[in-house]
């Protein structure tokens, strides 16, 4: 019998990871790899996958990635070392403002950490790293799945991170079934709306509800410039799957939407739906990158600055690989702009509710 392992629970993807390995898989066995300070919190969400799926106990185990052999017990490897194993590597920090030291230690130190524990596992059947589309930093025109080429500068810690992680992993390769998966920036589900945190575009969400009393709504800068975004319920069904295809192994797949939206159609839409209104007039990038630096500004519209660096990057994601690897599956990315009343209707519902607001640095 397989055992999916995770890092990353009781993360929302990885929490939705074991949902949808477990519904295609009901014989699968799932340990999760957690910090001890997370034991509760991750009791509470396998006893609810559990009583959803009505799947066997899924096995928790404390750990930490930033230390040697994952820190886990004797035992605990003794357990992993003796069976197959789908290895899925999602812990990370995937905070835009995160310091750098902080995300070295996690996202750098962290994988190849888990690189090492991974490569000791006889019964490794795959190793599926997430990595980000981001990795391509400041580079522009269209982005190549099997490109990793270090761009002149990242936008922040985070990709600059996540990038030298992807390094690592790539090197495996020659000698381990690996799979790299780089999503776009993730939303709720297509269906229901549902996530868990408002970061990336829901930062807009939170702009826009907060300034929706003005008489007027103004664009955010210019823009040309394309925004992929991807719902979650695109992630999981793709992951899964392609962590089963055989013809996966060795790849680096863009989950990334291959039509995306341009930018101000995104915002648009936002307004529109959030407010019933519809934005004019513009208010300058560079004024309110300035506005965004006074952390008082930030906080009282829900934004980290970093989100303005996205608005006009030049950029675009080849998706060949994973159109190639995913045809006949019956995958496919839902369209951003007629997915968005879910989106915001979910987002209405719990915009109050703190524990889904990042704290704003």
């Amino acid at each position: 019998m397989t055992e999916a392992v995770f890092t990353g629970f009781p993360g929302f993807i990885a929490s939705q990871l074991i949902r949808t390995s477990i519904n295609q898989d009901s014989d699968l066995g799932v340990t999760a790899i957690i910090l001890a300070s997370e034991r509760e919190k991750a009791e509470k969400e396998a006893k609810r996958i559990e009583e959803e799926t009505g799947c066997r106990p899924i096995r928790i185990i404390d750990g930490d990635i930033t230390k040697e052999g994952l820190g886990l017990k004797p035992e605990d490897r003794s357990f992993l070392e003796q069976k197959k194993i789908i290895f899925w590597h999602l812990a990370a920090i995937y905070d835009l403002a995160v310091q750098r030291d902080l995300a070295w230690k996690v996202n750098v130190d962290g994988t190849k950490n888990v690189n090492e524990f991974v490569s000791g596992l006889s019964g490794l059947e795959r190793y599926m790293y997430f990595s980000t589309a981001y990795v391509a930093g400041n580079r522009e025109g269209v982005l190549m799945e099997d490109e990793l080429v270090r761009p002149e500068k990242f936008k922040n810690f985070y990709e600059e991170t996540k990038f030298e992680a992807e390094v690592l992993v790539e090197d495996m390769k020659e000698n381990y079934p690996v799979t790299i998966i780089r999503p776009g920036i993730v939303r709720g589900h297509s269906k229901t709306g549902e996530t868990i945190k408002f970061d990336g575009p829901y930062f807009f969400l939170n702009m826009i509800d907060r300034i929706r009393k003005m008489p007027i709504i103004p664009y955010v800068g210019k823009s040309s410039s394309y925004i992929n975004v991807v719902p979650v319920d695109y992630i999981l069904e793709a992951s899964v799957y392609l962590s089963r295809l055989s013809a996966a192994e060795g790849e680096t797949v863009h989950l990334t939407d291959p039509d995306p939206h341009p930018v101000e159609e995104v915002y648009r839409s936002m307004v529109v739906h959030l407010t019933g209104k519809t934005p004019k007039g513009r208010l300058p990038k560079k004024m309110a990158a300035a506005g965004l630096k006074n952390k008082g500004v930030r906080k009282l519209l829900g934004v980290e600055m970093e989100t303005l660096d996205y608005m006009d990057w030049p950029a675009s994601f080849d998706t060949s690989g994973a159109e190639r690897l995913l045809k006949g599956s019956g995958i496919q990315c839902a369209d951003f702009l007629e997915t968005m009343p879910e989106m915001v209707a979910f987002y209405e519902l719990h915009k109050n509710d703190k524990s889904f607001q990042i704290p704003i640095q």
